[in-house]
């Protein structure tokens, strides 16, 4: 097996939500000496140094001072989250002598692949503990769910004319006659608290499904969330390989892009913005110094790309279209939902060529309105030049999609490669690349 791609696995199977997967990186930055930075603290950032600060739990923004002042950032942001189905407040409803979760669509999932499949619950509960709310991560590690479809018999036209109603088909069920409350007392237990104790939370349903590598040549993977905690493990990964003697490095790993980015803890926030100001404000002397630093700064957006289907190649575009194991994608649009330009563009490329990675590159057709992510928005806070890539797959939203099982060792090859170069614009429009 492939030794890239079990590793990517096992973190995707221990990150079921953004808050296990913001727990994990917390794990990995603090096992390399990063220190914790919190946002209501002072901060003492020095030469050398190297800090980590959450927000919400949920999001979280690492980054590398080099030995000699700066005044360059490279940036590499991806986001932890991926679409689910979200547990209301009032959970429980029981109905016709079973016990179903009320819940709520959590970005563009597609609503068929969530049936007739082992669920779970995972995600985050705040807990009273001594006159004090704590936040307790929550993985309920057992087969507790399912969603089931209705029969053919009773629906004829299921293979025809597929329609899902949120409120009614998405339903999962989590037992028969039972008492009420029954998901309070299991998170209880799980968490070994009391039941009063338990004052909110953030939960979410979760495949049971084992990831998997297969192909006649195990050329491929297949998992939950690939989109896009495949780019945050390959991030993850070129970012504590890297060293840059010139550059502060930066991996941003951002929140609820599926439902727009428009949160304290989403790329559209000021969180960005709010950590490299700071920074800067500790090894710059003045603000001037920080809008200069980021008018000299890079960034790549990092979100996974459709890959051409098998059976469907008429939904990508004739050329610009990109398949599994081929390499990074560098993703384009003339409307501007990718921030990619020409210039960002050459940089991408010439990276690739030093880092020795294959690239391709997609754009939607043009009679077809494609996705978005996050550069554009996190640009709208600190502008600088960007350009959005990503990994190829399949089945993007899905709760079990596919990707190439090589193509993870080439995006941490050439994000390892970004963080140990040092950009510079020596002239206007000239930009000069140096280790």
């Amino acid at each position: 097996m492939n030794h890239t791609a079990e590793k990517l696995l096992t973190f995707i199977k221990e990150s079921p939500t953004a808050f296990q997967a913001v727990e994990m990186m917390k794990t990995r930055f603090t096992e390399n000496g990063f220190t914790e930075l919190k946002e209501d603290e002072h901060w003492e950032i020095k030469n050398g140094g190297k800090y980590f600060v959450i927000r919400n739990h949920s999001a979280i923004i690492a980054f590398t001072v080099p030995e000699v002042s700066s005044d360059v950032f490279h940036i590499i942001a991806s986001h932890s989250d991926s679409p689910s189905l979200k547990i209301k407040e009032n959970p429980e409803m029981v109905e016709n002598g079973y016990v179903k979760l009320n819940v709520e669509k959590y970005g563009g999932m597609i609503c068929s692949t969530w049936m007739d499949r082992p669920l779970s619950v995972a995600g985050r509960v705040l807990i009273k503990e001594n006159n004090a709310i704590t936040s307790r991560l929550l993985t309920l590690d057992r087969d507790l769910l399912m969603i089931p479809s209705v029969a053919i018999h009773m629906n004829r036209e299921v293979n025809d004319k597929a329609s899902y109603n949120k409120q009614v088909d998405m339903l999962p069920l989590l037992g028969g006659a039972a008492e009420e409350g029954v998901l309070k007392k299991l998170i209880a237990a799980e968490l070994q608290v009391a039941e009063d104790q338990i004052l909110g939370s953030d939960l979410f349903l979760c495949i049971r499904e084992k990831a998997a590598v297969w192909g006649c040549n195990e050329e491929f993977i297949s998992s939950g969330r690939l989109d896009d905690q495949q780019c945050v493990f390959g991030i993850l990964k070129g970012f504590l390989k890297a060293h840059s003697a010139q550059s502060i490095n930066v991996a941003a790993f951002f929140d609820n892009e599926e439902v727009g980015s428009g949160t304290k803890q989403g790329a559209a926030s000021t969180f960005l913005y709010d950590v490299l100001h700071r920074i800067a404000q500790n090894v710059c002397p003045g603000d001037e110094d920080f809008h200069r630093a980021v008018a000299s700064s890079f960034m790549f957006s990092a979100d996974n790309a459709h890959a051409v289907h098998p059976n469907h190649p008429e939904h990508t575009d004739v050329n610009n279209c990109t398949y599994m194991n081929k390499g990074v994608v560098i993703k384009t649009h003339a409307g501007q939902k990718y921030t990619s330009d020409g210039m960002s563009v050459a940089a991408a490329r010439e990276l690739a060529a030093r880092a020795g990675v294959p690239l391709q590159y997609f754009a939607n057709r043009s009679d077809k309105v494609g996705g978005s992510t996050l550069g554009n928005l996190a640009m709208a806070q600190v502008s600088m030049n960007c350009v959005d890539i990503g990994l190829p797959q399949l089945a993007m939203h899905s709760c079990y999609e596919t990707a190439g099982a090589e193509d993870t060792l080439s995006l941490i090859k050439l994000m390892q490669e970004l963080y140990s170069s040092h950009f510079e614009e020596t002239a206007f429009g000239t930009l000069s690349i140096s280790k």
